[in-house]
């Protein structure tokens, strides 16, 4: 039998909860009273392990102490800029060695630290810089042209140089270049920890943003105890060690690759492989030139990987990390790239609770095997009113397995313990929306995560959709997971988006798949038409297609769908070759008025 088909066999409540109760020990090893900072950690495994490799990028290597010493010059250079304990200081930049460095160099001045998107400019970058209350933004040459097109900045914008990426000077002369000058001039000593004195561990460190694939971003607060305790938690759940090697190649402004990489290595005292952005056709040549050993992943990051023909067998990855990996998709990886344990999760950058597949289950998401040691609770949803179900005393009502709701946690809010805590973003508006109250008793507070799950009878929770992904066409629900999981695989396909769209006169809304044909391939409507009808029930079947050159996605490969949504299938305002179903003929065909009108669809209403 083939690795792809091979029969899962359930491991006993007890075993998982085993591995669940070291996951919870780790995480209360660090208490929010304790004077412990992120800067504390990196510098004592720079004196445990100072010729260790801590950085590799390119042909570049940087052992733990070699990049202390960086990082020491920019803790200098901003203190010497004035910037003080307890500031706050953006920074954009792409994955480059400065990055770390700008970002553990200000954290050894007590600094408050905030990762700016580096595609964005106008008035999202507005928007973020004014979410942040920065005292200044660190800009990276190769962000420079953002901030250049962003009129109405009116903090300091400190220039650093990107001799991969040089811009025209005409783009360079609104920039600062005195942190240049300074980080040049600076000693690669410590500076004094008095600097941190006042800091305890529960202490905010970072804001990290949103991905924004609906509407702003928003600033998700980091304390030292949050950041650090993902480390810790992930060393004795991938039993990491200092031999690992991490690869890193979605955006460290993200809160992915800033957490689970970055904590998880520095606690072990591993290293990481950094690349600027995430690459197929280098991929497998990285990993395998630096005998990667631990990689993170998005799900559609797997998916790009297996549409190519490339098969590598001669690696060493012993353990994946990350989230979005469908089960279709999680056999096809095994089948491919062998045996290696993925350690699926749900949870995202503000959550007080996540869960994490701890038994390599294919296909789910992570395990509650006993309900009372979690503060995670899934709730019952109405996805047609777009309301939670209430009981006859008005409170909210679990789901029983096999029924789909939505996650919430528990809010925690203890002086000794750290697990549990939202803490919220830098909005109090926006940390108020996500806050449910009175939930099953009066006065209870719970976080809202706006995603649904289901649990089956052994416990095993699966990720369905985001509340407003889910769909309702013929009176059946639809989820755009389920749908996209079932057609991820047909052939030629890069990428294959699911969505509703509003259909005039008609209850509810249709679903529309945008597909990205691989370079080279041709979309074949026929035989989408027959994969469809033999995976999907009729209701779910696409009723509209569009066939484009480019994807719609946010950096961190999650599937942007507000705007095409609002496009529909109007011809006017979607660029794309348009399809539509044909049960009569038994195809997808290229849209006209006629092919709607047999179809018995009107025209769509652009808003």
């Amino acid at each position: 039998m083939s690795i792809a088909h091979r029969e899962q066999s359930v491991p006993s409540r007890e075993e998982t909860q085993y591995k669940l109760d070291l996951r919870a020990a780790a995480a209360a090893l660090i208490k929010p009273s304790d004077k412990y900072t992120i800067a504390d950690r990196l510098e004592a495994q720079v004196d445990r392990l100072g010729g260790h490799d801590f950085l590799v990028y390119g042909d570049l290597k940087l052992s733990y102490y070699e990049f202390d010493q960086r990082a020491n010059r920019v803790a200098h250079a901003a203190l010497a800029c004035g910037l003080r304990p307890g500031d706050v200081c953006a920074f954009a930049l792409e994955n480059r060695p400065e990055f770390f460095s700008i970002w553990f160099g200000l954290m050894k001045a007590g600094v408050v630290v905030a990762f700016i998107n580096n595609q964005i400019n106008g008035k999202p970058l507005l928007h973020a810089l004014d979410c942040t209350n920065a005292k200044a933004v660190i800009v990276g040459e190769e962000c420079a042209a953002n901030f250049a097109e962003t009129p109405g900045i009116d903090i300091p914008l400190w220039l650093l140089s990107d001799p991969e990426k040089p811009a025209p000077e005409s783009v360079l002369n609104s920039l600062d270049r005195q942190f240049i000058e300074a980080v040049e001039n600076a000693p690669s000593t410590r500076i004094d920890r008095s600097y941190r004195e006042n800091i305890t561990a529960e202490t905010p460190a970072l804001m990290i943003f949103t991905s924004g694939t609906t509407g702003l971003p928003k600033a998700a607060i980091y304390s030292h105890m949050r950041w650090l305790c993902s480390g810790d938690v992930m060393e004795v759940t991938i039993n990491a060690t200092k031999d690992d090697v991490f690869y890193c190649c979605l955006p460290l402004y993200h809160g992915a690759a800033a957490t689970s990489v970055t904590s998880t290595a520095l606690k072990v005292g591993a290293s990481i492989v950094l690349r600027r952005k995430f690459s197929v056709s280098r991929f497998w040549d990285d990993i395998c030139r630096n005998e990667v050993t631990v990689c993170q992943y998005i799900g559609e990051i797997c998916r790009y990987l297996l549409n190519q023909n490339t098969q590598c067998t001669d690696h060493k990855i012993r353990s994946m990390m990350g989230a979005g990996l469908s089960e279709k998709l999680w056999r096809r990886w095994i089948e491919r790239f062998g045996e290696m344990d993925v350690y699926e999760g749900w949870g995202s950058t503000e959550s007080n609770t996540n869960i994490i597949n701890v038994d390599n289950y294919i296909g789910a998401c992570g395990r509650i095997p006993d309900w009372t040691k979690t503060n995670l609770r899934i709730v019952r949803y109405d996805v047609q009113a777009d309301d939670y179900i209430y009981d006859e005393n008005g409170y909210l009502v679990q789901c029983e397995p096999g029924e789909v709701g939505e996650g919430i946690g528990m809010i925690i809010n203890h002086p000794d313990i750290g697990g549990g805590r939202f803490e919220g973003y830098t909005s109090k508006e926006a940390s108020e929306q996500k806050i449910l109250r009175n939930v099953f008793t009066e006065g209870d507070s719970w976080w809202r995560s706006g995603d649904l799950l289901r649990y089956d009878a052994n416990g095993f929770i699966y990720f369905m959709d985001r509340i407003g992904d889910t769909f309702r066409w013929k009176s059946e629900n639809v989820s755009t997971q389920e749908v996209a999981g079932a057609l991820s695989d047909f052939k030629g396909a890069e990428l294959i988006n699911i969505y509703g769209v509003k259909v005039p006169d008609h209850e509810g809304r249709a679903g529309m798949a945008a597909i990205l044909m691989q370079q080279g391939s041709d979309f074949d409507p026929q035989a989408f038409y027959d994969l469809t009808a033999e995976r999907l029930p009729g209701y779910a079947a696409p009723l509209f297609l569009r066939i484009g050159k480019e994807a719609d996605l946010t950096t961190t490969f999650k599937l942007r769908k507000v705007d095409i949504q609002r496009q529909g299938y109007s011809p006017e305002h979607c660029p794309d070759q348009i399809y539509v179903r044909s049960e009569k003929v038994g195809t997808y065909l290229p849209y006209s008025l006629d092919v709607l009108r047999d179809a018995g669809l009107p025209p769509f209403e652009y808003e």
